[in-house]
């Protein structure tokens, strides 16, 4: 038996590691992990400035520039329908008639009667139906850019949460491997002193300390993925993105089911685009229709001449001759019917694909839930009485050293595993509870 025994293993623990040794990189990894863990100033503070999910998807929704463009086309357009309720504007002209440019009368404005200096006004009577129809068109352009923004939200919130859960998966991988490392630190030191009192051997040593490098190596990989979580994350909250985070959030259930899913899909953002753009190319088929009326346009002109001759005043009425309205008119009009049905179609098909995809998205969050339930009850604990059995020989001197790293080294995988599981269950969760931006279920309802 070794004169000094390594403590049993532990993997989850909540109390500091005990100190260790100086070793390549140990400070570092406390100090970040500490980081992590406390913040920058101890626990009241991490409890003060931790940020939630919650915090995080407001502070994407107020930072996101997308959203403000898509108010503003909105705005745009409501600003356009206004403009395009109303009569053309009147057209003003100014001109000077008959002027003799030779003979004994050339340059004269007063000799010859022909001459004359006009002014008029011509003002265009776009019939009402037709200012309505031209009205309507951008209203529902206005309608389609609010579609648009909430396709935006949607596309944020699952973004940023998918970010956040990925910077959490990754710190508690972070977290598993450094508690991993220490208790592999330990067991260093409980073999180089085996090795010293002759009850052990040098390849023991070289063992316990590989079995250290490797996971060194795998912290150095963690803390890379947790480096790039941030990055990603503040591509979305900016510096708030360092902030450490609280805990996660409740993902045992999705606001969807199998049963009620195309129902539910009448609400989502990008069906409901498709339904405004729809209606778009409606309304512009519904102009197409009230441009088959003609609109009549009446001028006035006063005309000037020399002092000799009497003044004159036009009146004038202009009327379009749509003479060949079956291949104009009605051409246009069959155009943006076709149009039409070809937006109706494709909402149509795009709803069957996103209920499919949808749909098998939902099934694999269900099987992976399943499966994470599993590892909590049967796989996280045989893997842990197998590094509890391999200690227990070791220490009886029934085992080496080897069936013991390796059984640790299998622990380690199979938690890794557990937590990247976790993390792919908790990115298809944020995909189906922001696949609708909450609250906007009464608006998409607009026809």
């Amino acid at each position: 038996m070794p004169a000094e025994r390594p403590p049993p293993f532990v993997v989850w623990r909540s109390h500091a590691p005990r100190p260790l040794a100086p070793r390549r990189g140990i400070g570092r990894r406390f100090a970040f992990a500490l980081t992590l863990v406390l913040g920058a100033h101890g626990p009241l503070a991490h409890a003060e400035h931790a940020l939630t999910l919650d915090q995080a998807l407001r502070l994407a929704e107020q930072r996101s520039l997308q959203l403000v463009a898509q108010d503003a086309a909105a705005a745009g357009a409501r600003e356009l329908a206004v403009a395009a309720a109303q009569l053309p504007d009147p057209t003003l002209r100014v001109s000077l008639d008959a002027l003799p440019v030779n003979g004994p009368d050339r340059y004269s404005l007063v000799r010859d009667d022909f001459t004359m200096a006009t002014i008029g006004v011509t003002q265009e009577l776009t019939r009402a139906g037709k200012r309505q129809a031209r009205a309507a068109r951008f209203e529902r352009e206005a309608d389609a850019a609010a579609a648009g923004r909430a396709l935006a939200l949607a596309a944020l919130q699952r973004d940023t949460a998918s970010a956040w859960l990925e910077r959490h998966h990754q710190e508690r991988i972070g977290a598993a491997l450094r508690t991993q490392r220490d208790e592999s630190a330990l067991q260093v030191d409980a073999a180089e002193a085996a090795f010293r009192g002759g009850r052990g051997s040098q390849a023991d040593v070289f063992a316990a300390r590989s079995a250290v490098a490797l996971i060194d190596d795998r912290i150095d990989q963690s803390e890379r993925q947790v480096a790039n979580a941030v990055t990603l994350l503040a591509r979305w909250l900016g510096d708030d993105a360092k902030r450490p985070l609280a805990g996660p959030p409740a993902t045992a259930s999705v606001p969807l089911s199998a049963e009620d899913l195309e129902a539910r899909f009448a609400h989502h953002p990008e069906i409901a685009l498709l339904a405004r753009q729809e209606g778009v190319a409606q309304a512009e088929a519904e102009l197409a229709v009230a441009g088959k009326r003609a609109d009549w346009s009446v001028g006035v002109t006063y005309a000037q001449r020399g002092p000799d001759f009497s003044n004159f005043v036009f009146l004038s009425l202009s009327v379009p001759l749509q003479w060949d309205q079956k291949n104009r008119q009605d051409r246009e009009v069959a155009a943006r019917l076709a149009a039409v049905e070809q937006m109706r179609a494709s909402r149509g098909d795009a709803t069957r694909s996103h209920v499919a995809e949808t749909l098998a998205l939902l099934q694999t969050w269900q099987s992976n839930r399943q499966r994470l339930a599993r590892y909590d009850a049967s796989i996280l604990p045989l893997a842990a009485e197998r590094t509890r059995a391999a200690l227990s020989a070791y220490r009886g001197g029934r085992e080496g050293l080897m069936p013991l790293l390796e059984a640790r080294r299998a622990e380690i995988d199979t938690r890794i595993e557990q937590q990247l599981l976790a993390a792919e269950t908790d990115r298809l969760w944020a995909q189906l509870h922001y696949l609708i931006p909450a609250g906007h279920d009464s608006a998409a309802q607009r026809p």
